[in-house]
């Protein structure tokens, strides 16, 4: 074997691991990718074929009709949702990692069950509970609220608590050494410390929230979310406007990523 080839051969192995995350980029993003480009597509009769590039999707994205209600709907509860949960889950995970108290074990297994539950079990489960208690006629913007805050106040439990097993307890002695008191630490120090994990944790509610299909739809009554007014209309055709809404979405996350990941940067930066 020639030694261009054992060369090449130990390159190869080297970068294997890189070939494999850009293989993985792509395969995340290719999807991501179509959506942007088909909210440019002037419409035709085949879905999901490009027939020609326009502006137009964009000019007029409330075009067809109820679509631009049901994204005020999810946004709405997306963000009540994401308010709730966020508050809930943090003050949860201090409680599970600061203290000690009866019955906590059983508590982390219990914050567990949502998350490794099937969604369709939630969603029968949260439906009956409603029929039971009186509210079968009610079901609408409330309940779907109720079920949305149950299943993402599990992830915001386990990324905030993750968050704050990793934060060094040294720091917070060091202030409480130059005379702070408990209050002065927490949001001087614990605070900042762990806002990062709390803002990662509502990024993620908020995202599962406004995704969510299965568990809405069966609590949701008359009232319709996003999710549910793209599968009733992809069962006749599919609104290019829906790919406008979908490139949005993507552009704010990116955005938001971005200007948090700048904002840790500039904040780590030593001064002078």
């Amino acid at each position: 074997m020639s030694a261009s080839l054992v060369r090449l051969g130990h390159w190869i192995t080297e970068h294997l691991v890189m070939f494999a995350c850009i293989l993985g980029l792509i395969y995340t993003i290719l999807p991501i990718a179509v959506v942007v480009v088909m909210s440019f597509d002037d419409t035709g009769d085949i879905v999901y074929q490009f027939n020609g590039f326009t502006f137009e999707n964009w000019r007029h994205p409330c075009a067809p009709y109820g679509m631009c209600d049901a994204v005020v709907t999810s946004l709405q509860v997306g963000i009540l949702a994401t308010l709730v949960a966020t508050v809930l889950g943090t003050l949860m995970a201090f409680a599970l990692v600061r203290h000690r108290f009866r019955g906590r074990s059983v508590s982390n297994v219990g914050i567990f069950l949502p998350m490794a539950s099937p969604e369709i079990v939630l969603g029968s489960s949260l439906l009956a509970f409603f029929v039971a208690g009186g509210y079968a006629s009610y079901l609408g913007f409330t309940t779907i609220l109720i079920a949305h805050v149950m299943f993402c106040i599990s992830f915001v439990v386990v990324t905030v608590r993750a968050r704050l097993a990793g934060l060094d307890s040294t720091l917070e002695q060091a202030a409480m050494d130059l005379y702070a008191n408990e209050w002065q630490t927490f949001w001087r120090v614990t605070f900042p410390l762990v806002f990062p994990g709390i803002m990662a944790a509502a990024l993620l509610a908020f995202s599962l929230s406004f995704d969510d299909f299965i568990i809405t739809n069966l609590n949701a009554g008359q009232t319709q979310t996003f999710p549910m007014y793209v599968w009733g209309v992809a069962r006749r055709d599919i609104p290019p406007q829906i790919n406008v809404i979908g490139t949005a979405m993507f552009l704010v996350s990116v955005l938001i990523v971005l200007a948090a990941s700048f904002g840790g940067r500039r904040r780590s930066r030593p001064v002078g």
